[in-house]
């Protein structure tokens, strides 16, 4: 699966952003990636199986991925080591750290299966609903994964947004991390307040 030039644009200039102060604080591994942000599970050559008992939480932001299964997603690099995230916005932080780790596969879901937890398909057929008003995971415009057109189409019209594969979703998290990661500082910080008042 060649994805290099899919991804070289937007993580070129997101991985300044999010990889340049680790890169210069920590000892790097010989791809490039900084040792704390290497997936820190086992070599994993079949992720899909009971992935979400060996992926639980996301490395990223601590989210279970069981609860937000609907917005989860998946990437198996060439090496076999597995990040296992709870969002498209949490995914691109593991592809911009891991600059130089080419991913073997990509995973997101289904979200029209019938499915109490929605199974994962590889993002190469996999058709996005980016905006309208289906609300996102760490993010404010939702990216949201469809295993067929059809159905992305049918989620369209009821929802609004705009249709796209996976390299506009990407893309779109992208342009949305800045805006999306001081979002998510805000709404921490009022959750320690609010935590705080409580207990005091």
């Amino acid at each position: 699966m060649q994805r290099r030039d899919l991804f070289k644009l937007p993580l070129i200039a997101s991985a300044a952003l999010l990889a340049g102060p680790a890169r210069a604080a920590a000892k790097c591994e010989t791809d490039g990636t900084p040792n704390q942000f290497i997936p820190k599970t086992p070599k994993d050559p079949e992720p899909l199986l009971d992935e979400l008992k060996k992926y639980p939480k996301c490395p990223y932001c601590g989210m279970d991925r069981t609860q937000f299964h609907h917005a989860r997603h998946l990437v198996q690099y060439a090496d076999d080591l597995v990040d296992g995230t709870c969002s498209i916005h949490c995914l691109a932080i593991s592809l911009a750290i891991n600059l130089d780790r080419e991913p073997k596969a990509i995973f997101a879901p289904d979200n029209a299966s019938p499915a109490a937890v929605k199974p994962l398909v590889s993002v190469d057929q996999a058709t996005y609903l980016i905006g309208g008003d289906l609300p996102g995971v760490m993010t404010k415009r939702g990216k949201t994964s469809y295993a067929s057109a059809e159905a992305a189409t049918a989620a369209r019209a009821k929802h609004g947004g705009e249709l796209g594969d996976f390299g506009a979703a990407l893309a779109a998290s992208y342009a949305d991390m800045a805006a999306d990661t001081m979002m998510i500082r805000r709404k921490r910080e009022e959750r320690r307040r609010h935590m705080m008042k409580k207990s005091g």
